[in-house]
């Protein structure tokens, strides 16, 4: 089946936007590949597999073989099979569900949790539990049925396909560490909300799991199939329906980019105030519960979305509230369903808050002896009441990889920048205190700017950060994460995890939201080298539960997925943990909904 789409764009997370340079053009300005110079310069700045795979996709998407001229059943047809040092054997599969009603009864009988709804099939199935050490996800992959794919085609037509490639491309996330043996049976591009609502149905009919599929940003295992299944692209889903300026809202459908609808509200004044990284869609956004730089003012995608509606593993179709700025009329399900990472259904539409756009801003940059020394500074500055947009700090191992990318020759210590709006006087106000308490505490080398082209000039260095990470060994992924803690611990947490960090031998890269306590460090290793392998997986480890001994998180915005999993007893308890099972049990019983993710494996209810 031939599947026509817009151009195909490979996105990062994090630490990129539009104006970035480092000497090549960042993936996610490569939306089309017009000569082969720009491939020469991929090569250059990219980790060579990144290189190949935007080389590859910069071809003309050849025609898919049709429906009918499939052959081989889909489970018999290959599939990748990474190396795992641990289990040369890579057969743990997953016991089928019990029934949520046998479920609910053995619980309220008091039968013991060994015996009730788990995931858990003994040690050896260990990726995501508490005690795993593995980035490769296993699952049990059963043969789908020809009936069930005969019915996804009768009303989808072009709109499906299972070339092996494209299968593939949706089943190892460009911006994840983290990989899968089994990839999805059949890639899926509905267009409406009644094609999601009776792919879902037909999904449940077979019990046949669904991987929810936006931008491709996330970098925790979002949208990994280890079960196989459907991957539901909602990159066809793209409309902007309705724009009420007056109300200062907008409802859109989830495969809407979020720079794209910055660009679309501009000329009304007003823009989306989220900004995760280029290519992340609304509808992801949502499912991950993302932010991003300008959080410390705006706050998260929980406070910015009004109502979504989502179709259920059933194929009931809910909306989740009004359109009203608050409600009190019953339970959230707004917020529930933000954060659940498809576990619990499809987002299909999304009513979302907007903010006017600022009529003046200032961008500010500072340098400091110490890391501990520039988070003070941003915990003073939030404690002085001041209305920042931003505070981001960057370490001197980021400011080194930014002066490597780009011939610049920035001190390279500890940098923090900040972004100030309002009016010209108000602006300006702000950025002379906190030059005042910058100051107080060893700041030094203060500058601001005005100037649009200044402020995009200085700007540009957090938003090239990853890429110059990647400048700088391009050789090398880079396995993202991220904590976060109570503003008051947050110079202690990044001072205690520099530690850790500076002692590593491989590069690592600290970037901070230092206003809301949130910060992020890129790790860079090998991925054929085992031992890299395992010692950016230890530092991971140990930059988590330092955060988790201060009261923090072990992800302030990148969300679950299969990554962080293994942390949410730690966090959240056990008890948290089957409340979360229960809902899932209760709303999707034949567990089709993005299997394997959010909820630890060896929580039983």
């Amino acid at each position: 089946m031939r599947i026509s789409r817009h151009s195909v764009r490979i996105q990062q997370p994090g630490s990129c936007g539009r104006g970035a340079n480092i000497g090549c053009r960042p993936p996610h300005q490569l939306s089309h590949f017009p000569s082969k110079k720009g491939e020469n310069q991929l090569s250059h700045c990219l980790p060579p597999s990144m290189a190949a795979t935007l080389i590859r996709l910069s071809r003309p998407r050849r025609a898919l073989l049709p429906f009918s001229a499939l052959r081989v059943p889909l489970s018999t047809q290959p599939l990748p099979q990474p190396r795992d040092p641990s289990s040369p054997n890579s057969s743990r599969g997953l016991p089928a569900f019990l029934s949520f009603l046998a479920a609910a009864a053995a619980a309220a009988a008091g039968t013991t949790a060994s015996a009730a709804l788990c995931d858990d099939a003994g040690p050896d199935h260990r990726v995501g539990g508490k005690d795993s050490t593995e980035l490769v996800v296993r699952g049990e992959r059963k043969r789908v049925p020809q009936e069930f794919m005969q019915e996804l085609a009768s009303f989808l037509g072009d709109n499906l396909t299972v070339d092996y490639e494209e299968r593939s491309f949706h089943g190892k996330p460009q911006s994840s560490f983290h990989k899968a043996v089994n990839v999805p049976d059949v890639v899926v591009f509905p267009k409406s909300q009644d094609e999601v609502r009776k792919i879902v149905m037909i999904c449940n009919k077979y019990k046949v799991p669904i991987v929810p599929y936006g931008g491709a940003t996330s970098i925790e295992g979002h949208t990994l199939a280890p079960h196989g299944g459907v991957c539901v692209d909602m990159s066809s889903m793209k409309k902007i329906k309705s724009l009420h300026v007056e109300d200062m809202d907008v409802v859109v459908e989830p495969g809407v980019g979020w720079i794209e609808l910055n660009e679309y509200l501009k000329p009304h004044g007003l823009f989306f105030p989220l900004d995760p990284g280029p290519g992340a869609t609304i509808g992801g956004m949502c499912a991950t519960r993302c932010s991003g730089s300008l959080a410390v003012r705006y706050g998260t995608m929980r406070d910015n979305v009004i109502n979504l509606q989502v179709v259920l593993p059933d194929g009931d179709v809910v909306k989740t509230g009004s359109r009203a700025r608050k409600s009190a009329a019953g339970y959230d399900l707004t917020r529930l369903i933000i954060g659940s990472e498809g576990t619990l259904g499809v987002i299909t539409e999304v009513t979302l808050r907007l903010q006017k756009l600022p009529s003046r801003s200032v961008v500010a940059m500072c340098n400091f002896q110490t890391v501990k020394d520039a988070a003070d500074v941003a915990i003073a500055t939030m404690h002085s009441g001041i209305q920042v947009s931003r505070v981001e700090l960057l370490d001197e191992v980021q400011i080194r990889a930014i002066n490597m990318a780009n011939g610049k020759s920035l001190p390279e210590v500890p940098t923090l920048m900040f972004e100030f709006i309002g009016t010209e006087a108000y602006a300006l106000e702000q950025t002379l205190l906190v030059q005042k308490i910058a100051a107080e505490h060893h700041g030094s080398d203060f500058v601001f700017v005005e100037e649009p082209n200044a402020k995009e000039e200085l700007w540009k260095i957090r938003k090239e950060a990853l890429w110059a990470g990647f400048a700088m060994e391009p050789d090398r992924q880079a396995m993202i994460t991220d904590v976060c803690v109570p503003l008051s611990r947050l110079a202690e947490c990044i001072s205690v995890s520099k530690q850790l960090l500076d002692a590593s031998p491989l590069t690592c890269l600290v970037i901070a939201h230092a206003g809301d306590g949130n910060f992020h460090t890129f790790i860079l290793f090998d991925p054929s080298q085992e031992e890299e392998q395992r010692e950016a997986e230890r530092l991971n480890h140990l930059m988590v539960h330092t955060a988790l001994s201060m009261e923090g998180t072990c992800t302030g915005e990148h969300g679950v997925g299969t990554g962080k999993m293994k942390y949410l007893e730690k966090e959240l308890g056990m008890e948290s943990l089957r409340t979360m099972k229960r809902i899932k049990a209760a709303l999707d019983p034949n567990n089709i909904m993005n299997p394997g993710k959010l909820i630890p494996p060896h929580v039983c209810i």
